[in-house]
């Protein structure tokens, strides 16, 4: 046998190396140590294929954000992510390319810079008035805010980022019928909750069930999720066909699962958010759709979608018939049973503020009212104005509020875009964002962070076609 086939002991070595880590993984104590034995074998190539690939870490970070459960490691509500990681690989992807970022001095970067810096600060004040576990939930939760700051400038104005935003959205919009899908799924069988869950419940003749959340922490998330792509179908309908970058034959059927899981979430502000996103699309188009056929296609796709859910819960229908129907009939005179205690809420929200009128400069600190007993005990204020009004004064409610108005001059002049798929974002993200507002009127939505980047990528891809017509 020559030297060339004799073999070496170091030939071995690499066999045996992967014999051993297999071993290790299978003679793992718990499930939990052998999957983060294993969880190297997945990160390693998804790290080199992200980074080389520049701007894939994106769809990484979509598709774990709406398809994948937090982990069940206890920490937080619900557990930490594996969209984390995807963020990581974001920032390493950044951090290598930093040279060839063309951030500009545009109002809106402004508006987000002061916003999340205020909100930075805000979280020193979490540590001060509710202690040191509060305080690092506090900017756990601002840092969390800031990655969907990240995903928007990297997505606008980031080396390399978006070159190819249809193929994109097609993803996208392919990873959320299928997290929507799921929802419905998950919600028929009551399968177990794969994390930490809000307890939220429908009671019906047949029982009680846990609302839809699909891999969501609560329910009202999904429905937010769903309204947004709900809009997305909704611009789609009513552009020049074409415009959209996903088919009308896709996107029917995907309205029909999206209206499903939006009614078996139980949300009413995220079917009021749909409602009132429809009605800016129907103005921002007035002068060239026909009304008529849209109006025809959005009656079929709800009854389809209520066909769908009644067939199987004929009960939850009609409780959920109910819900939106009192709703409308009591909305002035029994305002207090309608919005779930939340006007309590905000009642002992303004005493507070009343009686220690120093914290309208500042606040008490970024999301604290949920899980500091600074109050005389936690408060749920489900409100995002009233709740950035305690939490961070006047001067972080202003500095929200200038954010918001440049959200939306920015949305609004992508709409005006001389690109086609400007226009299509522009108009996608103006009218779902002016439909958040409204309902921010009833929710924390700025905590939705698995969600939040998704929504500031479109409006980063309306701004990055922005040619306005002049």
């Amino acid at each position: 046998m020559s030297d060339l086939a004799r073999p070496r002991p170091w030939h071995l070595a690499a066999p045996l190396l992967a014999g051993a880590y297999a071993a290790a993984i299978a003679l793992a104590p718990r499930p939990a140590v052998g999957l983060a034995l294993a969880a190297p074998l997945v990160v390693v190539p998804l790290t080199y294929w992200a980074i080389l690939k520049r701007d894939q870490w994106l769809i990484l970070l979509f598709a774990t954000a709406l398809l994948l459960p937090p982990l069940p490691l206890g920490l937080g509500d619900s557990g930490p992510h594996p969209a984390v990681i995807c963020v990581m690989l974001g920032l390493v992807d950044g951090a290598l390319s930093l040279s060839r970022w063309r951030i500009k001095p545009a109002p809106l970067n402004r508006a987000f810079t002061i916003f999340f810096l205020i909100l930075l600060a805000s979280s020193a004040e979490a540590f001060v008035y509710s202690g040191t576990r509060v305080g690092i939930g506090s900017l756990m939760r601002v840092i969390l805010f800031g990655v969907s700051i990240y995903v928007f400038l990297f997505a606008a104005y980031g080396p390399n980022a978006s070159k190819d935003p249809a193929a994109q959205t097609r993803l996208l919009f392919w990873f959320a019928t299928a997290s929507a899908l799921f929802a419905c799924v998950d919600f028929y069988f009551q399968f177990p909750a794969p994390a930490g869950f809000g307890p939220q419940y429908v009671w019906l003749r047949s029982g009680v069930y846990r609302r839809a959340q699909g891999l969501f922490y609560e329910a009202s998330t999904l429905g937010n999720f769903c309204a947004f792509f709900l809009t997305m179908i909704a611009a789609a309908l009513l552009a020049p066909r074409g415009l959209c970058p996903v088919s009308r034959r896709v996107l029917l059927p995907g309205g029909v699962i999206f209206a499903a899981a939006l009614v078996l979430s139980y949300s009413r502000g995220s079917l009021l958010n749909v409602l009132t996103a429809i009605a800016v699309l129907v103005f921002l188009n007035r002068s060239r759709i026909r009304l008529g056929r849209f109006i025809l296609g959005l009656i079929t796709a709800s009854v389809a979608a209520l066909l769908a859910v009644g067939t199987l819960l004929p009960s939850f229908v009609a409780a959920y018939r109910m819900r939106v129907t009192t709703s409308v009939q009591y909305a002035f005179s029994a305002t207090e049973g309608l919005l779930s205690g939340r006007v309590a809420s905000w009642r002992k929200i303004l005493d507070f503020l009343a009686q220690h009128p120093w914290h309208l400069i500042s606040g008490i600190g970024y999301k604290t009212l949920p899980y500091s007993d600074y109050l005389g005990g936690t408060v749920i204020p489900d409100n995002m104005y009233l709740s950035l009004l305690a939490e961070t004064g006047v001067v972080g409610l202003i500095a929200f509020v200038s954010l918001n108005v440049e959200i939306l001059r920015a949305a609004r002049r992508a709409t005006y875009s001389a690109n086609p798929a400007g226009r299509f974002y522009g108009g996608w993200i103006y009218a779902f964002w002016i439909g958040e507002l409204v309902q921010m009127f009833t929710g924390d939505l700025l905590t939705y962070w698995r969600i939040l980047p998704i929504y500031f990528w479109v409006l980063a891809i309306s701004i990055r076609h922005e040619h306005t017509l002049s």
